[in-house]
């Protein structure tokens, strides 16, 4: 796959949260192509930042969980940077866990992250780009579990149905100086894939199951947030944009086929 980085963010300064690894990673040098000033955050500094061409994402300590932390983060790229155009809401995820034995401590904290902790980065930047002329736009990456069942991460596919939620009331009430919109992606092959589909082998039957045939990578998802965070989508907000290759086969086409009769 190729970055796409026809859309100049010369000048603009973008902050993707979790944006060491990942996902995260993989946006981040999307817009680092695009000659935006680039800055993630995570609770520790990786031992690679993202680098393209010379140029390296601003790194900043910050624990999006935590309320003295994220000021100190938005207190630093206010004074650091002058201004924040974009905002990728990023941080979260989920170890499998089975819903009927994890802790009440689990649930709330894999909520906390998913859900609380995106709404408090999206306040602190609202607060910023508010003040600017030409105020803003906030990402939340969402997921496609928010849209079908997701056994093994319950209360994760939960934390980002109620994202879906919080970007249409905030669309409506941040507006239109600040754009809030979710980019959901389906599947994505990243360097933890083997942790939920197993050898190489587990890997391509899943992909076999996608329309596309193959499984979203990063620079899907940072494409598409270069897009829909640009002029070229300034009509785009309280909107969510899918991004999982045509779906998943659903189950019963197979077991349908199981009971044929030849």
């Amino acid at each position: 796959m190729e970055l796409h980085s026809s859309l100049d963010y010369s000048g603009k300064v973008v902050l993707v949260t979790g944006g060491t690894k990942g996902i995260g990673a993989g946006i981040a040098l999307g817009f680092l192509a695009a000659n935006a000033r680039v800055i993630v955050c995570a609770r520790r500094e990786p031992e690679q930042l993202p680098t393209l061409g010379g140029k390296s994402a601003t790194f900043i300590a910050a624990d999006v969980r935590d309320h003295d932390s994220l000021q100190r983060l938005f207190t630093t790229v206010e004074r650091d940077f002058g201004r924040l155009d974009v905002v990728i809401n990023n941080a979260g995820g989920s170890p499998a866990a089975d819903a009927a034995t994890a802790s009440p401590r689990f649930h709330e904290s894999i909520i906390g992250l998913n859900l609380i902790a995106p709404l408090n980065v999206a306040q602190h930047a609202n607060r910023l780009m508010q003040a600017q002329v030409q105020g803003g736009c906030i990402v939340f990456i969402g997921s496609i579990s928010a849209l079908r069942p997701s056994p093994g991460t319950a209360a994760y596919g939960a934390a980002k149905a109620g994202v879906l939620a919080l970007v249409n009331s905030l669309a409506v009430e941040w507006g239109p100086k600040v754009r809030v919109v979710t980019v959901s992606p389906g599947l994505v092959l990243t360097e933890q894939a083997h942790l939920h589909y197993g050898s190489e082998a587990g890997i391509a039957a899943v992909a076999a199951g996608i329309p596309a045939a193959r499984m979203a990578v990063a620079e899907d998802i940072a494409n598409a947030c270069l897009y829909i965070a640009s002029p070229l989508a300034s009509y785009a907000s309280g909107c969510n944009l899918l991004l999982h290759g045509g779906g998943e086969r659903p189950a019963f086409l197979g077991a349908a086929a199981q009971v044929l009769p030849t």
